[in-house]
């Protein structure tokens, strides 16, 4: 594109056309065809069944799977199958994985957001006529023609330019209209940064003011906007930690069911010897059945679901919160987030140029009307602000915010010197109230005030003095280095209406009135949401398409960056290699004058760090490096559609603010994830610790079906309950976690094992209560054979549901007293009612009760003995809480 920057007439010989003649429509037609048409192309999309499909790849759902098929193969082979065990399984598939697609990002709409950012209908010089033709039939060498309301519908050299302003926001990151030339750019270093290429325009900007003729240079994935849909198409959807850790679990289970497997195997060889299971294939049989239900309580079928509703809750009381999920895993990434990569314009500023400081010299309201007089913007009664090209915008609505709303119509404009970039500034002569005549002049401080002779003074008209000149040139400085845009206004008065319009005919012999500072100001709640994020050990980076003296005043502001050392220029980043930028990417809080690679590049820079980072814009030009980052956050006010879908969150009030809530509540999220992680997993290990035990001491405690009802059913409403927990008072208070932590981070490894066991014996403890009931004495061989088990199993497996619901009420906190919280969850006193009322269904309905027990009944005693024994986990891990506390503590 660098070629392009030089002189005009070189362009249009490198690109075989006229300014004036354009193409013919032969070689447009040729050119058409060769480079194809102006639109970006489209992501395939991916076929609904192929995502459900594709839902199933998760390993804990793959075991599942392995474990149906085991059980329906075995069940046939001896001739029985057992249905119950495989339609649980399979319903739980189903469910996961319809939820799964359900929340599945559409990230191909993206590209046609883009696509539509296109202008529909272009001007076009062709054949020396001038045409409208759909912007998709453009190619390189058209000449169009734009003017104010125009987008422009490709990558274009401006050829004339009258005072042509074009806003470039969404692409470059710049608050305030860039003015366009037709100059030739002298070249400095490697390349020019995309918001100083002042003479050419891009597609997907807006012309604001002026209008211009350009030559076509770029179509479609060529252009700016295509190197950004390309790099939307090029970038690689990343697991969150959660689904890493999650993964990671998946294979340790996996590992612990085949390792257990291979030991009840060689304990089965070992007990009826190698020759006697190969002449009797039963006993083979019965082996892959004790491995059939030990994956079946090693698994925690319930996790993939539990965990998938948990974060669908967090994410309807997110979007009560403005902050709107498009992508279910993000609630979780959002809890450690370390970095959040911000854009400037519209996300830690309004976008909206406002004036902040005067320096008055005339009365205040003869400055503010000559201020919004000696403008293109127009006061809006009906929107209650002006409308037109933002800074002048910001001058009419000062004027407003005094009650001056309705000048045009008292003071007409009878002629003008529109504004010239030569000159630096325009001036309009207006009708006043008593028929007389009134110049105002407004541009750059130093013109303006060159050409002033004299200057108010206490409400009178004075000459101007060298001593009050440099007072004011030190008054424009002192604004300027606030990084304020400054304009200054004169006036002149006539009696009669002047004869000559022209520059040279009004701009001399001027009253100097004032100076009017302006910025894109900060958003009054952001500051605040920095400093929350820092306690929270969430540090806030700036990158802007802005000047960096704008971009270093506005984040000494907000608190973001203390020094100007901190901060950094695009160019400046060009010249370090991948290898200092990652040493030194702490030094900067302020990265300005960047273009879109730059971003994503800072971004990468973070993340081999090994730092979680979230990026915050609402420019097309964010668009890669918000896909790029750990947790992509788009703007739902200013944000443009393509920014919106492809963030993972949308914040539906644009306030920064709300990232820092949302950072809050994924934590809490987090955290009670984990709780319900360790609560599962501790009751699974004490499943397969008793199936363990008693299979090698030769006798049965629990069938497939049985450890498939506490898994799915019993577990999962006190899971779903534990996933509603508020958040712990100190939440915002701690250091995020680190991306390489893993889920049992903490000493929670230490904690599922120690309480496993815990549940392990109480489960035990009651079978071997249920058998005393039974027979009046225990006896090993008495139930190796089968025959004095069946009341045992029942205690058991009552315990087995009654130890969950009450060790459920223990992880509200993994470390708290659960009598010390003072706020009670009743969703967890709900759930542990509707998991007893389900127990007692279970083992009194009979159809149930004969499914899961045969004919077994037990008698009121051994109902209040298994209940006794379960409520035993509370003291237990109460006492294993104030050792860990304690070790924690001295640690």
């Amino acid at each position: 594109m660098r070629e392009y920057l030089s002189c005009a007439d070189d362009v249009l010989a490198e690109l075989s056309t006229s300014a004036t003649d354009g193409l013919s429509a032969d070689e447009a037609a040729k050119r058409l065809a060769a480079d194809g048409p102006n639109k970006l192309k489209e992501q395939p999309k991916t076929p609904m069944w192929i995502r459900f499909f594709q839902q199933m790849a998760d390993p804990m759902v793959i075991m599942l799977l392995v474990a149906a098929v085991i059980s329906a193969v075995t069940g046939a082979i001896q001739g029985e199958i057992d249905f119950a065990d495989v339609a649980i399984i399979l319903t739980v598939v189903i469910i996961n994985s319809a939820l799964g697609v359900i929340q599945e990002a559409k990230s191909e709409e993206a590209l046609a957001a883009l696509q539509e950012m296109s202008a529909a209908q272009s001007k076009v010089i062709r054949d020396g006529k001038l045409v409208s033709l759909h912007s998709s039939e453009l190619v390189r060498g058209d000449v169009v023609l734009l003017e104010a309301g125009d987008s422009v519908p490709a990558d274009c050299r401006i050829l004339e330019s009258a005072t042509m302003k074009i806003e470039e926001a969404a692409l470059t990151g710049e608050s305030v209209p860039v003015e366009k030339h037709a100059e030739a750019i002298a070249l400095e270093g490697d390349d020019v940064a995309l918001g100083d290429r002042k003479n050419m325009c891009y597609m997907g900007s807006t012309v604001v003011y002026g209008r211009g003729r350009a030559v076509v240079v770029a179509t479609g994935m060529d252009t700016e906007m295509g190197k950004i849909a390309g790099a939307l198409n090029e970038a690689t959807e990343e697991l969150t930690p959660l689904q890493v850790k999650l993964d990671e679990l998946s294979h340790i289970l996996t590992k612990m069911v085949v390792a257990i497997c291979v030991v009840i195997f060689v304990v089965d060889v070992l007990r009826h010897g190698f020759g006697n299971m190969a002449a009797e294939p039963s006993l083979l049989l019965n082996t892959f059945m004790v491995a059939v239900l030990l994956a079946v309580a090693a698994i925690p079928e319930g996790l993939v679901a539990v965990v998938t509703i948990v974060l669908s809750l967090g994410v309807t009381k997110m979007a009560k919160r403005q902050a709107i999920i498009r992508n279910l895993s993000a609630v979780e990434t959002l809890g450690c987030t370390q970095v959040i990569c911000s854009d400037k314009t519209g996300t830690l500023t309004q976008n909206k140029m406002t004036v902040v400081r005067h320096e008055l010299a005339a009365p205040e309201e003869k400055f503010l009307s000559g201020m919004a007089l000696c403008s293109d913007a127009r006061w809006d009664a009906e929107a209650g602000e002006a409308v037109g090209e933002p800074t002048e915008c910001a001058l009419v609505n000062d004027a407003g915010k005094a009650g001056l709303t309705g000048l045009a119509e008292e003071h007409p404009r009878v002629g003008e010197a529109p504004f010239d970039s030569g000159r630096k500034m325009m001036s309009v002569v207006v009708e006043t109230l008593d028929d007389e005549y009134e110049q105002y002049t407004k541009g750059a401080p130093d013109v303006v005030l060159g050409l002033c002779a004299h200057i108010y003074e206490d409400g009178r008209v004075v000459p101007m003095t060298e001593e009050r000149r440099t007072e004011l040139v030190a008054a424009n400085k002192a604004m300027a280095d606030q990084a304020l845009r400054v304009l200054a206004l004169a006036c002149r008065h006539y009696v009669e209406k002047p004869a000559d319009f022209a520059a040279e005919a009004l701009e001399h012999d001027l009253t100097f009135c004032g100076l009017s500072g302006m910025i894109d100001p900060e958003r009054p709640e952001v500051a605040a949401a920095i400093d929350e994020a820092h306690t929270a050990g969430i540090r806030t980076v700036m990158i802007t398409g802005d000047h960096i003296d704008t971009a270093v005043a506005i984040a000494k502001n907000l608190g973001i960056i203390t020094d100007r050392s901190q901060a950094i220029t695009g160019a400046e980043l060009d010249r370090m290699s991948d290898e200092e930028l990652d040493a030194r990417i702490e030094d900067f809080g302020v990265y300005a004058r960047v273009q879109p690679e730059h971003k994503t590049r800072i971004v990468e820079a973070w993340k081999r760090r090994g730092m979680i980072v979230a990026m915050t814009g609402d420019g097309v030009n964010d668009a890669p490096s918000i896909k790029r980052a750990n947790i992509g956050v788009g703007m739902g006010i200013t944000g443009t559609d393509v920014t919106k879908n492809v963030a993972d969150m949308v914040l539906a009030d644009d306030n920064f603010a709300t990232i820092i809530s949302a950072c809050e509540e994924g934590r809490r999220i987090y955290d009670n994830i984990r709780k319900v992680i360790q609560f599962l997993l501790s009751a699974n290990l004490a499943e397969v610790f008793s199936v363990f035990i008693a299979t090698l001491v030769g006798f049965t405690i629990f069938q497939p079906v049985q450890l498939l009802w506490v898994n799915l059913v019993t577990d999962c409403f006190p899971a779903l309950a534990l996933g509603m927990e508020d958040a712990e008072g100190d939440i915002m208070r701690r250091k995020p976690r680190k991306a390489s932590d893993g889920v049992f981070a903490g000493h929670m490894g230490m904690d599922c094992i120690v309480q496993g066991i815990a549940i392990t014996l109480l489960v035990l403890a009651s079978f071997f209560v249920g058998v005393y009931f039974d027979m009046g004495y225990i006896n090993i061989a008495d139930m190796v054979a089968g025959t004095a088990d069946e009341e045992g199993v029942m205690m058991a497996f009552i315990t087995l549901n009654m130890v969950e619901i009450f060790h459920c009420f223990n992880m509200r906190s993994r470390r708290a007293s659960l009598f010390t919280m003072k706020k009670q969850n009743w969703w967890l006193w709900g759930s542990a009612a509707m998991a007893l009322v389900l127990t007692v269904i279970v083992t009194d309905v009979p159809a149930l009760a004969q499914m899961f027990f045969g004919n077994v009944t037990l008698e009121p005693r051994g109902v209040i003995c298994a209940l006794l024994i379960a409520l035993l986990i509370i003291p237990i891990v109460e006492v294993y809480k104030a050792i860990m506390r304690h070790v924690e503590k001295e640690a």
